[in-house]
């Protein structure tokens, strides 16, 4: 029987319907019951066919194990339904990590501080390479997944000489206005510190934030890694979406509708069901077999994922 997937807009009011009853959470809880709530290691089930066997080796065509990252408010089961079987369709061995939870909160995860998260990340990466017997993953993430835990990671835990290649959807690089609902948030007193208690992630992920500042103080990058973003002129979370775009050696930006003109996806929808930014996420991963993305790719892309 063919799996059936969640449409589009319901993705989007799932991922609205979650975030707005974690704050709820907040407002009812107060700030000690989250905060005393300790985030916990998990590893992702085989959610999609091919991914996480752990008995699974690299081959000569993809020698590295590829890292799935979600985004906040997300979870593997959700962001990956399609991007998994996508990408273990080409071959690669996939693994997906579950990070950033809080004790009692099921499925809303990448809320926990992005420091903590950092650090299962880091154990993850171990895993998979002593797994795999490989010295190095690539790692492909949409939102926080893509742009502001695995540049923490690279940058602070030691993790760059294990990374080769770092892909980024909708990548939460220089942080988001949410179409200027976070600067809104900023100015009301004790709002930052309320959306703070419920996820920590999204106030470390506002522009202008202490984490972002010390992400940022030194270069957006690190020697030894490349660097590849994928992004949508209609994000409406991540804004504006120039803030995406990381600078330095190794890096190539790359704006959706550039590729197709008809991609009108948003913050979330280019993160899971988008067939142009998976097959230029497929590019950035093995530039040397690297074929043309066109808006073909937007049908091809998710029957891909369904083969």
């Amino acid at each position: 029987m063919r799996p059936v997937f969640p449409r589009p807009r319901t993705l989007r009011r799932l991922l609205r319907r979650r975030a707005a009853r974690l704050l709820a959470a907040a407002l009812l809880t107060g700030p000690a019951a989250l905060a005393a709530a300790p985030a916990h290691a998990a590893e992702a089930p085989a959610f999609s066919s091919g991914v996480n066997d752990f008995s699974c080796r690299p081959s000569a065509e993809h020698p590295r194990p590829l890292v799935l990252l979600h985004g906040t408010f997300l979870n593997p089961t959700e962001q990956w339904l399609l991007g998994g079987p996508y990408f273990a369709h080409l071959g690669y061995c996939v693994f997906e990590l579950d990070y950033g939870q809080y004790a009692g909160i099921p499925l809303v995860h990448g809320i926990a501080p992005i420091e903590q998260s950092g650090l299962q990340l880091a154990t993850y990466v171990n895993r998979v390479l002593a797994a795999t017997g490989t010295s190095q993953v690539d790692i492909l993430g949409h939102s926080q997944g893509g742009g502001a835990l695995p540049r923490y990671y690279l940058k602070f835990l030691g993790g760059a000489p294990k990374v080769h290649t770092l892909v980024g959807i909708a990548p939460t690089n220089h942080g988001g206005t949410a179409s200027g609902l976070f600067t809104v948030a900023q100015q009301i007193p004790g709002a930052t510190r309320v959306i703070g208690t419920a996820c920590p992630a999204c106030v470390e992920q506002f522009v202008g934030s202490a984490f972002n500042r010390r992400l940022d103080a030194s270069g957006d990058t690190v020697p030894g890694v490349r660097y590849t973003t994928i992004v949508s002129r209609f994000d409406e979370l991540v804004t504006p979406y120039t803030n995406q775009f990381l600078a330095g050696p190794n890096v190539h930006n790359v704006l959706v509708q550039d590729l197709c003109p008809l991609d009108v996806s948003d913050h979330v929808l280019i993160g899971t069901v988008d067939g142009v930014a998976f097959h230029e996420a497929a590019n950035a991963l093995d530039p040397a077999h690297a074929t043309p993305t066109t808006c073909a790719d937007l049908v091809t892309g998710v029957v891909r994922s369904l083969i």
